[in-house]
């Protein structure tokens, strides 16, 4: 069964920033794509960034351009979205889907077969 781990969530005031990390199972994780989404309280889940197994490739959504990065280290099987510069509007849960099979995935979200329980990320004033 595979598995994916999300951490690193919290409490965060405006400007401050996190890392959070996807630990995924399989051994040849480092074949997938996968992606970070978020889900607020009442909304649908919203892509944030995804990239390649090899890290060649990656793609992000609009309101994480120039604060936040998804980058991957595929030797301890771990995906990570560093978050910059944090909003209120920032709060959510955030999710690590990844595909099942190798090849490109975007912003959609049944492009992803496998999917973490997510971590929370909360803005406080």
């Amino acid at each position: 069964q595979v598995q994916l781990v999300e951490s690193g969530g919290g409490v965060v005031r405006p400007g401050d920033s996190l890392r959070l990390s996807c630990v995924g199972s399989r051994r040849t994780f480092g074949n997938y794509y996968v992606g970070w989404f978020r889900q607020a309280v009442g909304k649908g889940r919203e892509f944030v960034a995804g990239m390649s197994g090899s890290g060649n490739g990656k793609r992000q959504s609009d309101f994480a351009a120039g604060r936040f990065a998804i980058s991957r280290e595929n030797a301890k099987n771990t995906v990570y979205l560093e978050m910059n510069r944090l909003r209120p509007e920032d709060t959510a849960v955030y999710f690590c889907g990844e595909r099942a099979g190798t090849g490109r995935a975007g912003s959609a979200e049944h492009e992803y077969d496998y999917w973490g329980q997510g971590t929370q990320v909360t803005g406080s004033s």
